[in-house]
């Protein structure tokens, strides 16, 4: 079934008869109103049912199921062993997931361990046998520790698989396979997908007891976003988006923006954030008052305040007109919500500015609301520390222009004859100038370049992340010869050599999987693959090497552990 997304789907949290501690959690970190996934998936989560769910990434997704995962704890003491598992394609995926559990869970005391490569193995058997309620972990170190048995299941009551549809993609088919094959029976299990291929819906008819299907259906879009509106986005990871937001709003100078955030939380500490950097940004959000609100709009439309920092929910029905940009501080959870946002600007025939600072895996989601508003979203480079001078500079000669076309500078004269008989008119200038540059923003000197991160190639067919892509390049599909990939390392690079080859049954997804799912490298990181009979060959950027083979090292490829060192002749 199709699960409904009308009026009288509940309005609140409260409403969906969470546990008080979650509840006051959700308040604390500012959480007004569940999003469609959550208020749709809860209710029968919380009732047992298995589910099958569809919904793109960034949603709310992780709340619809980490919420009824913790609101099973026992109160008081606990056993050793978990009642949740989570698997995750990649490791910052289960680190972003066990970060939510955390949050959520705090005022139960939830133990939430994350599993992954690329981290000491020794920390993870101490946690486990100390004792956790939910492991978040990766699908290869998952089937690790159950192996070693560490990672005992017998308590297990739910089983998630979040982004089914890319663990699938990576190569983890054989590996969630095993792992739910050796899950407890009796226990509820939850998949999650941005899409629905035949494989999902395999495993799902072989591991789910009934499942409810829901599928949040985007709302029709009309086409007909202002053409006044110029749209782009910026792909940078988390850590970053605070000084990119704070370097793109540098170099666009707005007169008056709202920018959008997903939680109070947010709101709250952006706005302290860019304050600091010298803008004039105001916080507003539904745990604010009328009178609270009412000054914060008053500032801004005053001048007073430069930067609206806003939730969707506080932000309704407000309507600023003299608004000249609209920045998505995270990609909207849908399309209608998207054109709804830069709407805002370009009306009356005004010019306006949509920007959008979009995460590594948001960049699909950037595609859907191309497809479905018939508009391009252009996505440009974050602007560099060299980009910032210079627009810096214009904005100095362009206020000192201003000043000499309009002020009443005679009152100054005297200042300049008595430097000027010390020393050159074009030093006292270039003083003056500095002074006044200086004056108006941060110290660039102090700032560093962001890196760079490139968008994700978007795909024709059904749009996956990390498979190796060789159609076009002359490879067999079974990895007989090079895999070339749409991107790649960047910079120098090294082959490793993997003891595993087409006779273990080695396909170019195993290694991508393992690589990406075991390590901070991504499926674009990895450059060319070729896999022989008895070892395969994997170009991967030089800095990583080290680490790569470490992670490599401590998981298995395809259930079987295999020797990983760097090619012969390029180990130095």
């Amino acid at each position: 079934m199709t699960a409904p997304d009308g009026p009288d789907s509940p309005g609140t949290f409260a409403d969906l008869e969470l546990r008080p501690e979650l509840l006051q959690e959700l308040t604390g970190l500012g959480y007004e109103e569940p999003t469609p996934i959550q208020r749709e998936a809860i209710p029968p989560l919380l009732a047992g049912r298995d589910l099958l769910g569809q919904a793109a990434t960034g949603t709310g997704k992780t709340a619809a199921f980490a919420l009824p995962i913790l609101q099973r704890l026992a109160t008081g003491s606990r056993g050793k062993d978990p009642v949740a598992l989570v698997l995750a394609p990649t490791r910052e995926l289960a680190m972003q997931v066990s970060e939510a559990l955390h949050r959520y869970g705090r005022t139960l005391g939830a133990r939430v361990l994350p599993v992954y490569g690329g981290q000491p193995i020794s920390r993870q058997l101490r946690e486990l046998q100390r004792g956790v309620d939910v492991v978040v972990a990766t699908p290869g170190r998952a089937l690790d520790h159950i192996s070693r048995g560490t990672l005992r299941l017998g308590s297990l009551e739910m089983i998630v698989l979040d982004e089914a549809d890319e663990m699938l993609d990576m190569g983890f088919t054989e590996d969630i396979e095993a792992i739910l094959s050796a899950a407890p029976e009796g226990r509820q299990t939850v998949l999650f997908s941005a899409t629905m291929p035949p494989p999902i819906e395999r495993v799902a008819r072989r591991h789910l007891r009934d499942p409810l299907r829901i599928q949040i259906q985007r709302e029709p879009v009309a086409s007909g976003t202002s053409p006044k509106v110029r749209q782009s986005a910026y792909v940078v990871a988390r850590p970053h988006k605070p000084a990119a937001l704070g370097r793109v709003l540098d170099v666009e100078a707005p007169g008056s923006a709202i920018i959008f955030c997903r939680t109070r939380e947010e709101v709250d500490t952006l706005a302290e954030t860019l304050n600091g950097r010298g803008y004039r940004a105001e916080a507003l959000h539904g745990g604010l008052s009328q009178e609270q609100r009412d000054r914060v709009m008053g500032r801004l439309r005053s001048g007073t305040a430069e930067l609206l920092v806003a939730t969707d929910v506080a932000a309704r029905g407000l309507d600023v007109e003299q608004l000249t940009h609209v920045i998505n501080y995270n990609v909207p959870s849908a399309p209608e919500a998207y054109v709804h946002r830069i709407g805002r600007v370009g009306r009356a025939g005004r010019e306006g500015i949509a920007i959008t600072l979009a995460e590594p895996r948001e960049h699909r989601m950037l595609k859907t609301i191309e497809r479905l508003t018939g508009q391009k979203i252009a996505v440009e480079k974050i602007p560099t520390v060299a980009d910032l001078r210079t627009r810096r500079l214009e904005l100095t000669r362009a206020a000192l222009r201003e000043s000499l076309l309009e002020d009443e500078l005679e009152r100054f004269r005297t200042v300049v004859e008595q430097l000027t008989d010390e020393f050159d008119v074009m030093d006292v200038a270039l003083a003056a100038v500095k002074l006044a540059h200086e004056a108006g923003g941060v110290d660039i000197d102090e700032e560093e370049d962001i890196p760079e991160i490139a968008a994700r190639p978007d795909r024709p067919d059904t749009p996956t992340r990390g498979r190796p892509d060789t159609r076009a390049t002359g490879s067999d599909t079974r990895g007989t010869g090079p895999d070339r990939r749409r991107a790649g390392p960047k910079g120098d690079t090294t082959r490793l050599y993997i003891g595993m080859g087409r006779a273990a049954g080695i396909r170019p997804q195993d290694l991508v999987g393992a690589i990406a799912g075991e390590s901070s490298l991504s499926g674009r990181d990895i450059g060319a693959i070729e896999i022989a009979d008895r070892f395969s060959l994997v170009e991967i950027p030089l800095p990583a090497a080290n680490e790569v083979i470490a992670a490599l090292r401590g998981t298995l490829i395809k259930g079987r552990k295999a020797t990983v060192r760097r090619e012969r002749h390029d180990a130095g």
